[in-house]
């Protein structure tokens, strides 16, 4: 897992719209980097939907997010409209950046193991370093705790 300080790997994938999305088009800027398991489940759009009705302060904060499953992009294109999302939603369908970023692993539901993404946030600095990490985020509450981290 990276930590504080660590330079953010960089990163291409596409987003909903199709368009090709780099770290390094975003240097500069602040950027939320949140991984999520998948779109349209309880828990991904209560923190997505965290996000958005909390964008105005995010955008304030002179950040960017960027949400991250491995959702295909048409699913993504579905979830962003279905919610009125602001943000941007990228394709990681081989999990490359999921596992660059420590946060695709093995997981167990009922007893049944399967590999997933760890629901994890990275806020990271203008010059591409990663200022604070999230672990076992709690959707409801986490634009919150990610706002709080964007002004400290």
């Amino acid at each position: 897992m990276l930590k504080p300080g660590d330079a953010a790997p960089a990163f291409t994938l596409a987003s909903e719209s199709d368009a090709d999305v780099t770290l390094e088009r975003y240097l500069g800027k602040k950027v939320v980097l949140y991984f999520y398991p998948r779109d349209d489940t309880s828990g991904c759009t209560t923190e997505a939907c965290g996000f958005r009705d909390n964008w105005e302060a995010v955008t304030r904060a002179g950040a960017v997010v960027l949400g991250v499953s491995p959702d295909s992009v048409a699913s993504h294109r579905k979830f962003k409209a279905k919610y009125d999302l602001p943000f941007t939603l990228l394709a990681d369908p081989d999990h490359g950046v999921a596992e660059a970023y420590g946060v695709w692993g093995e997981k167990s539901m009922y007893g049944k193991k399967y590999h997933g993404i760890f629901r994890t946030t990275f806020v990271i600095d203008e010059r591409g370093a990663i200022l604070t990490v999230f672990e076992r985020v709690k959707p409801k509450e986490h634009a919150g705790e990610v706002l709080a981290a964007l002004k400290g």
